[in-house]
């Protein structure tokens, strides 16, 4: 990789001069405890993602998902829980929470523009009364990530108006981009032909183990 021509930001005034200092209200914005919006928000959000790194700092974001109303518990006005439901087992953010217990996740409402950032610091919890409240289709979870919050606040709509994400006349979903069995056939050598492929990730097949079994 050449970089012999680009001009590097290097510390945080290089950075500051060329961006700027944030408005008061931008910078001032971050909150440690639920407000009953973020409740509302969070009773709202089907979708989170959760940002990892281990020791060394390497990095892992991971998507979570369940109906709204049941990917997030709070626990309290300083903690919240999000359930791992079955999956492949790699287990690469986890891993990473036992060796660094600072999170961030940005939960995500459908058609919204805006996002709900928390940062704070996770633990993981095999089994608590809290479980039981957890359930989908009469599945517990596996484990519970615990987050305790440090820093909560809304960000703006600026990424999504600018990428048009939740425009569906810019979706196209079977463009350029090849389905899901091409790409594993291709990227993820398992001795499995196209045509198995294609029925093992059939939308009516892979959501049969969305809570009783396991998928890649």
């Amino acid at each position: 990789m050449t970089t012999s021509t680009w001009t590097e930001i290097t510390t945080v005034d290089d950075l500051v001069g060329l961006l700027g200092e944030p408005n008061e209200r931008a910078r001032d914005k971050g909150r440690t405890a639920l407000l009953d919006v973020d409740r509302d928000w969070l009773a709202a959000t089907p979708f989170c993602v959760l940002a990892t790194a281990s020791a060394l700092g390497e990095c892992d974001a991971s998507p979570k998902g369940d109906p709204a109303g049941q990917l997030v518990h709070v626990i309290d006005d300083r903690s919240i829980a999000l359930a791992e439901r079955p999956g492949n087992k790699r287990a690469d953010g986890y891993k990473n929470i036992l060796q660094n217990p600072h999170v961030g996740l940005n939960f995500f409402i459908p058609g919204r523009g805006d996002t709900l950032r928390v940062n704070g610091r996770a633990r993981l919890v095999s089994d608590a009364p809290f479980f039981a409240d957890m359930m989908v289709k009469g599945h517990r979870p596996i484990l519970a990530v615990v987050v305790e919050i440090e820093e909560i606040f809304f960000h703006c709509a600026k990424a999504f108006l600018r990428s048009g994400l939740w425009k569906p006349e810019t979706w196209d979903p079977n463009g350029t981009v090849p389905r899901r069995a091409v790409i594993a056939k291709e990227a993820e050598p398992s001795g499995m032909s196209l045509d198995e492929l294609d029925a093992y990730y059939a939308e009516d097949n892979y959501a049969r183990g969305l809570y009783g079994a396991s998928h890649a």
